[in-house]
């Protein structure tokens, strides 16, 4: 579990998000900042974090929020989540790279990455598709080959940018 500011006194949080996930790739990491722009909200998001709350939108309890990100849930501001919504909704150009073939996604696998998308847990997601627990992460690491994403935040972004789900 990571908890990690944007603005470092020797650093960058975005350098040490990205280094944390190179180099222990199922880590949790949470963003806690007062930077909520554009620039540094998709910046943190794309090279790993698997949440972001902005300091003036923290919860009082700390422990509680960072239990939801290690049991599955993607803890995002709602001022974040909103303005990811609508980066992704007034977005006309095709996102960069090659064009993800919707087709490769299975119908289950957009379903489990709906449930992703909402904040569930691995369990609340395997209780709501009528699922065993132990099959969703399956399904989860086959997304993320198919998406060539590594957390849940990349996911999310890249199904919404591709158009697999809406918000």
């Amino acid at each position: 579990m990571l908890l990690t500011d944007l603005q470092l006194p020797d650093g960058h949080g975005v350098d040490l998000i990205r280094e944390t996930r190179q180099r222990f790739p199922d880590t949790e990491i949470m963003v806690i900042s007062i930077l909520g722009d554009e620039e540094s909200v998709i910046s943190a998001i794309t090279v790993g974090a698997t949440g972001y709350l902005l300091k003036d939108a923290f919860p009082t309890d700390i422990a509680a929020t960072v239990r939801d990100l290690v049991t599955g849930h993607s803890p995002i501001s709602a001022s974040i989540a909103r303005f990811i919504v609508r980066r992704t909704q007034n977005t006309s150009e095709p996102p960069p790279g090659p064009a993800l073939n919707t087709a490769k996604l299975t119908p289950r696998e957009i379903d489990i990455l709906w449930g992703i998308a909402k904040g569930f847990s691995y369990a609340e997601i395997a209780s709501h598709l009528g699922l065993s627990r132990q099959t969703v992460p399956g399904h989860i690491k086959n997304i993320y080959r198919k998406l060539e994403v590594h957390t849940r935040g990349e996911a999310v972004f890249e199904a919404v940018q591709q158009g697999l789900i809406r918000l």
